[in-house]
């Protein structure tokens, strides 16, 4: 065999080679997964306000490893077709780190954050039922046992609510920043929002990050007939963290 054709032997079989190399697709699934991943991270994020936006979260990390797992199962049986399990494998080991710290940090937080002799409550505690409503039951019977009781809430400074911005003693605390956003007073319903005066050195700063309160809940049914401007609940609050 002359020389010539052994190089034009040699030029084809590289030529092959760089074909199949030149066809080896990055797996879709592969770079989806790792997107997924690194957005995951907001499960840690809202961990650091409450357990339920957490949960709410979780999807995304969840998403993550299935998808990153089906891409890197797709890539390991055809090797031929397609790359990136290594991309998969980044995506799938992100998901689920951000998935157990954050639901770890989560927990930790909701079981560590009421201090002793305070009792759990949330707006959602305040709200009636449907049933309530129809019938004509404003408060329900827990919420009225809790009056001249210790209490602790989570909640957002309404934007509008102190004449300052800065060493805050005295606001309503609503719900949620959508509750923030309303703007008009009228649209906050009375169990969506609390009077709070707080008693104690403690101050707070008028900015979007949420609020854990404690100290002493009053309810005030007679207010109910006066109208929007006469919080139904007020917490003189001994206990301010933000």
């Amino acid at each position: 065999m002359s020389t010539s054709a052994t190089l034009d032997s040699y030029a084809r079989s590289n030529s092959d080679a760089d074909d199949v190399i030149q066809y080896r697709a990055i797996h879709v699934g592969a770079i989806i997964g790792l997107v997924l991943g690194v957005l995951s991270v907001f499960t840690l994020v809202s961990a650091t306000t409450t357990l339920e936006a957490c949960l709410l979260v979780t999807p995304l990390p969840a998403a993550g490893m299935c998808v990153s797992l089906w891409s890197w199962s797709k890539i390991r049986r055809e090797r031929e077709e397609y790359t990136g399990a290594t991309l998969a494998a980044v995506g799938f080991a992100l998901s689920l780190v951000f998935l157990v710290t954050g639901v770890g940090y989560g927990a930790y937080v909701y079981f560590t954050e009421v201090p002793d002799g305070y009792q759990r409550i949330s707006f959602e505690t305040l709200r009636p039922t449907e049933l309530q409503e129809r019938g004509g039951v404003l408060i329900p019977p827990e919420v009225l046992a809790l009056d001249g009781k210790r209490v602790f809430i989570k909640g957002y400074i309404r934007p509008g609510s102190s004449p300052v911005r800065t060493g805050i003693d005295r606001f309503l605390l609503v719900r949620d920043n959508n509750q923030c956003c309303f703007g008009d007073l009228s649209k906050v319903k009375y169990y969506d929002q609390m009077a709070v005066h707080i008693t104690s050195r403690d101050r707070v700063e008028d900015t979007l990050s949420i609020l854990r309160m404690g100290g002493i809940l009053r309810v005030q049914p007679e207010n109910l007939a006066r109208g929007i401007g006469y919080p139904v609940f007020t917490l003189q609050a001994d206990y301010a963290v933000q």
